[in-house]
């Protein structure tokens, strides 16, 4: 004869079923604070939205602050007033900052009203960057001189210093700049501050055979 595993003066572990296995783990809660699919689609659609809308006052901003580029028209040709000058090339950076700082603002908002984001919003993020610096630059370059240069050089006169055209020059990268701020910042803020998963309490099983511990 074998002696029992669970002595009688001891109750048996009810937390071990009778085949030997621990008892299965409890199911995580339901309601973690996440958006649905669909609701986070509808938030980076708004947030595409108005980010693209926000791209207005990035013109307006652009055409207050870009330097001019001076040209001047002696009656048969128009030529750069200063030769020299990095006008054309502050006009670039100056809209390459501003977008920058459309960016920032716009994910730290973003992080600030949806904290648990997630892929949606962030594409919405770009998208949005993208359709605001196209309306920026849109607005910037309606807002500034007209783009008839012959016809503006003829209006003033010869040896008349008129602005040129605003324009961006390496346009395809300041396209980029409000995107990828956008993209960076919401990153960093998220990984800093973002939520983080709860910890499961998983039960205090005892191995087969043994006495539950008190």
């Amino acid at each position: 004869m074998t002696a029992p595993l669970t002595p009688p003066h001891q109750p048996p572990n009810d937390s071990v079923p009778p085949d030997g296995w621990p008892a299965p783990y409890p199911p995580m809660p339901g309601d973690d604070g996440v958006p649905n699919t669909v609701t986070e689609l509808r938030q980076a659609a708004v947030v595409a939205v108005v980010s693209a809308v926000a791209g207005a006052a990035l013109g307006l901003l652009w055409f207050w602050l870009a330097p001019r580029v001076s040209l001047i028209s002696d009656g048969k040709a128009v030529f750069l007033r200063h030769s020299e000058g990095e006008a054309a090339i502050g006009a670039d950076g100056t809209f390459v900052l501003l977008a920058l700082a459309f960016g920032a603002v716009a994910a730290a908002l973003v992080f600030l009203f949806h904290r648990h984001g997630g892929v949606a919003l962030v594409v919405g993020l770009a998208v949005g960057g993208v359709l605001g610096s196209l309306l920026g630059w849109g607005v910037g370059t309606l807002l500034g001189p007209t783009h008839d240069v012959v016809t503006r050089a003829k209006e003033v006169g010869p040896n008349v210093v008129f602005d040129a055209p605003l324009k961006l020059e390496m346009w395809a990268g300041a396209m980029l700049a409000w995107p990828i701020a956008a993209m960076i910042v919401h990153l960093a803020l998220t990984a800093l501050f973002g939520p983080r998963d709860p910890e499961p309490e998983w039960p205090q099983t005892d191995a087969p055979g043994k006495a539950p511990q008190t």
